[in-house]
């Protein structure tokens, strides 16, 4: 990274000269000129002193000049990738001509945004006239460039510089983006992190161009945003959307690492079509809560139901219970129950903290919303944090001052590892929603192991109570009863728990809130011939053929999940998960040429996102009709000419219209009509005739099916009594919604696959399995329970530490790091020594040569160390953060961070991403004081 300069200084036009334009003084604006350094700018500028005063030479005010001027030139490549000038313009017009502000338009419209900012800066930069610089810092913060400001006014670009890998990230998957994401749905929620003219120049676009040229100007603008929150702010509304881009759109590093799963398929399609039918509720508080979450407490007083106090009884006894009972019944409203006893049962002088885990993002929105609601009229105080939120927040703060939190796992799993949070003890009372998920690597898993080494260890330190909440605890694999006793006691174990509470004693209140719907199974019949599907799957296997021909052409480099294509059926769910597979590979695919690289992923991301466009209109024809499939490939294509339009695009788009033809013939004949559909408009018809007041909901595999559906029941006078609607994704049910739960609701299974009818009746069978088995568990004596859960505890941690004991071999052969950015030289591992068994830093005066050092903005001593200066990639246009320079006893030492380099193997060439020290298994050597001295 460049260096900000000091006390420089060019020839200038003196101030009292009069300037070729008009002085900004004459326009009121005198106070531009009055700029005190900030407290957070670099050393080097103390040196010219705080709070200058007019020198009425001039002179001083032209040293500041030239020093502004000289680093500003340094850092324009930031500038340039940052700043849109015409965003700009309209407050930088006292020192711009006309002319210039027409130039920089047009140098935008003609060539682009970046050169416009280059334009821009030469125009800056020539200016003489005192206060330019401080008229510039002030347009950029009128704009809304709030991050660009910071760095300028501090030349600190590190958080800029830091956001450089998403940017990477985001252009790889561009063509991935563009097909999949609508830009206008989540523009309101990433909004914070653009400039308000491009949000209106992407509504723009997307009126007239279409939404994938709107998702491209999305794109294009956050790869210009200068706020350090727009990667999480972008997952955060990508999760919140249910956008099939957050699986790519990855953020915390941890999880980059981690493998894709690919469903099998008994755990997908287990129905094709599903409809509920159920009678709408008078009334709806949150003491029915038929839509928990979303539910909110606004109607007073809640009073809860006796089903409820029974579920609840348990817990509010003090016992680390499992409370398992259906989706509806108001378990969040349970929850609230339990933690307002708990919170109150304290003696003055004494506090309850309670913590409450929320997997999913918009789970985690709306318990937050619902508790802070309640609790916060009750005079408790009520935080939350999540991946999306966790920045720059001081976890030990939002502990020690809130009394319920609420959290992501994955949260507390990261402050418990880095000691932020010493031990679980600083909480009464942990809540675990969706608690059947512990188990494995899940972060409920890793906290809970924390708990238990603290059970099973020497502590005397005390243990929150632990509370579960789940509408099914399952049975995993069992076969037998007996089996699925023991999965059920694993999972108690897990939790710590001997409780499982159940509605026994109010079953018949239950059941009026929540009733199980009645269900039946059809099986139909499929199209006889499938002229559509069969063209459509041609079409499929010629764009992943031309997907292994990159491949083949580069020899032996090759994407693993690119050969698996075999055995994937063609309009499945399982085909969209090696899709997804296939881009996550993608992600980390390295090729010394990095032109290439970026070539051969572009043109995956658009094979595989042409790819599943053509699975989705094959859902679409299997249960929906083929001219509905039809017409979604046709208005694909149609954006895609909207938008960048480029030589892989047109031949795909040429080879879809040169079937074009055939496709709308075999669509619009009778005999090709799904059978599917009739008899589902056979049941629609005989349900609302027998119940006029019926609700009907349909279950479906995608948004595109949905879309399909809504279609046809419009366009089918025998359906005009319909009024169809477009319910997408948890969390965004209201108080309207019902679920199917009502009294006389029947659920119709429809399907083509009597596996599928088969599948469907064994997992009935489980679930009745599982209850049987709890109802068994409940009758055991307490301490008989306790005890079972006890061993078992016990023999998992025997396992785990001794899985723990485990060291990966260390790799003795010498390794190359290479700048992730970049992909220059830095060092071999046989350079780096351990210090203090944490700290890796590299010896040797070779390396001195590959970085270059700034002063650290926050120097800081802890320990033996003493943080100095910041360590940066020294090769031209890179400058990518490599770790700290710091003072360690008497020696000056450069320590780096593995995740800003790539480990490649000398002999064979291969290449590695490591995301912590921890998991590379290399030959480590300590750091010796006595090889330093000579």
């Amino acid at each position: 990274m460049p260096q900000p300069v000091a006390g420089c200084s060019f020839d200038f036009l003196s101030a009292l000269e009069i300037p070729k334009r008009l002085h900004p003084s004459a326009l009121g604006l005198s106070s531009l000129v009055r700029r005190s350094v900030s407290a957070r700018r670099h050393q080097a500028f103390k040196r010219v002193g705080r709070g200058r005063s007019r020198d009425p030479t001039g002179s001083h005010a032209a040293s500041m000049s030239a020093e502004d001027r000289r680093n500003l030139h340094a850092f324009q490549d930031y500038v340039t990738k940052t700043l849109d000038p015409t965003c700009i313009l309209s407050y930088m017009a006292p020192w711009f001509k006309d002319d210039e502000v027409q130039h920089i338009q047009a140098e935008k419209n003609n060539k682009g945004t970046m050169e416009a900012a280059s334009l821009f800066l030469k125009f800056l930069l020539e200016l003489q006239e005192e206060g330019w610089f401080r008229g510039f810092l002030d347009a950029l913060v009128h704009a809304g460039y709030s991050g660009l400001h910071e760095a300028i006014e501090t030349w600190d670009f590190q958080k800029i510089e830091s956001l450089e890998e998403y940017r990477i990230l985001l252009k790889r998957l561009q063509p991935e983006f563009k097909t999949t994401v609508n830009p206008k749905d989540i523009l309101p929620k990433i909004s914070e992190c653009l400039i308000s003219q491009e949000c209106e120049e992407i509504i723009q676009v997307c009126s007239n161009k279409g939404l994938m040229a709107g998702a491209e100007k999305m794109v294009e603008c956050l790869l210009r945003s200068d706020k350090e929150n727009w990667p999480k702010t972008l997952k955060l509304a990508l999760e919140m959307d249910e956008n099939k881009f957050s699986q790519l759109w990855i953020v915390d590093k941890d999880a980059k690492n981690a493998e894709s799963k690919v469903l099998e398929d008994d755990e997908i399609e287990t129905s094709d079509i599903q409809i509920f039918y159920k009678e709408e509720p008078e009334c709806q508080n949150l003491s029915q809560n038929l839509s928990p979450p979303s539910a909110s407490p606004t109607c007073t007083p809640l009073k809860p139901r006796n089903y409820q106090l029974e579920l609840a009884l348990p817990a509010k006894e003090g016992e680390n219970t499992i409370i398992c009972a259906p989706t509806g019944c108001g378990k969040t409203f349970i929850s609230l129950l339990i933690c307002e006893h708990h919170l109150k049962k304290f003696p003055q002088g004494q506090k309850g903290k309670v913590v409450f885990f929320a997997i999913q993002l918009p789970v985690y929105e709306q318990q937050k919303s619902v508790f802070s609601e309640y609790f916060e009229k009750l005079g408790y105080k009520v935080a939350g944090v999540s991946g999306a939120t966790s920045e720059n927040i001081l976890m030990e703060q939002i502990v020690e001052n809130n009394d319920i939190i609420i959290l992501t796992p994955q949260i507390l799993v990261n402050n418990l590892r880095n000691g932020t949070i010493p031990s679980l003890s600083v909480f009464t009372l942990m809540i675990f929603d969706e608690c059947h998920n512990t188990g494995k690597h899940h972060p409920y898993n890793m906290i809970m192991f924390n708990y238990l080494d603290q059970k099973l260890g020497d502590s005397s330190d005390p243990l929150p109570q632990v509370i579960g909440l789940t509408a099914s605890v399952g049975i995993g694999d069992a076969k037998t009863t007996m089996e699925a006793i023991e999965y059920i006691c694993k999972l108690c174990a897990s939790l710590d728990t001997s409780v499982i509470a159940t509605v026994k004693d109010n079953l018949e209140e239950l059941e009026e809130i929540v009733y199980k719907p009645q269900k039946f199974f059809r099986k139909v019949e499929s199209r006889t011939t499938d002229r559509f599907k069969c063209i459509i799957s041609q079409l499929m296997r010629e764009t992943e053929s031309l997907a292994k021909n990159i491949f083949d052409k580069l020899g032996t480099v090759t994407l693993e999940s690119v050969s698996q294509i075999q055995n994937r059926n063609f309009g499945t769910q399982k085909y969209e998960q090696w899709i997804v597979s296939v881009q996550k590979a993608c992600m980390v695919f390295q090729l010394p040429d990095k032109d290439e690289e970026s070539r051969i992923c572009k043109a995956l991301y658009l094979y595989t996102s042409h790819l599943r466009k053509y699975n989705d209109a094959l859902i679409i024809n299997e249960h929906a009709r083929m001219k509905d499939a039809l017409d979604y490939l046709k208005d694909f294509f149609t954006d895609v000419r909207a938008a960048g339009f480029d030589e892989t695009e047109q031949h795909l788009t040429q080879r879809f219209e040169e079937k074009l033809k055939e496709l709308e013939s075999v669509s619009m004949d009778p005999s090709n009509e799904n059978p599917k559909l009739q008899d589902l408009s056979f049941i629609l018809q005989e349900e609302y005739h027998l119940n006029p007041e019926s609700r009907t909901i349909l279950f479906v595999k995608t948004r595109a099916l949905v879309d399909a559906l809504k279609k046809w029941i419009e366009e089918n006078s025998e359906l005009s009594f319909l009024k169809p609607g477009i319910l997408t994704g948890r969390g965004k049910t209201n108080h309207n919604t019902g679920r199917g739960r009502a009294r006389g609701s029947k659920c119709f299974l429809l399907t083509s696959n009597a596996d599928v009818i088969e599948k469907e009746k064994i997992n009935i069978y489980k679930e009745n399995m599982m209850n049987d088995s709890i109802l068994r568990l409940q009758t055991w004596d307490k301490a008989v329970f306790k005890e079972k859960v006890l061993q078992i505890q016990i023999q998992e941690k025997l396992i785990r530490d001794s899985q723990g004991k485990v060291e990966p071999v260390p790799d003795k052969e010498n390794k190359k790091l290479l700048c992730r950015k970049c992909k220059g030289f830095a060092c071999y591992t046989a350079d780096i020594r351990v210090v203090e068994d944490c700290h890796y830093a590299v010896v040797g005066d070779a390396f001195k040569k590959c970085y270059v050092s700034k002063l650290h903005p926050k120097p800081k001593t802890f320990g033996h160390f003493e943080k100095r200066a910041k360590i940066f990639c020294a090769r031209q246009n890179c400058s990518h953060d490599w770790g700290i320079h710091v003072k360690y006893k008497t020696f000056e030492i450069p320590v780096i961070k593995i995740e800003s380099f790539v480990v490649e193997d000398i002999t064979t060439g291969a290449q590695k991403l490591y995301a912590k020290w921890k998991d590379f298994p290399f030959e480590k050597r300590s750091f010796d004081a006595t090889e330093m001295s000579e």
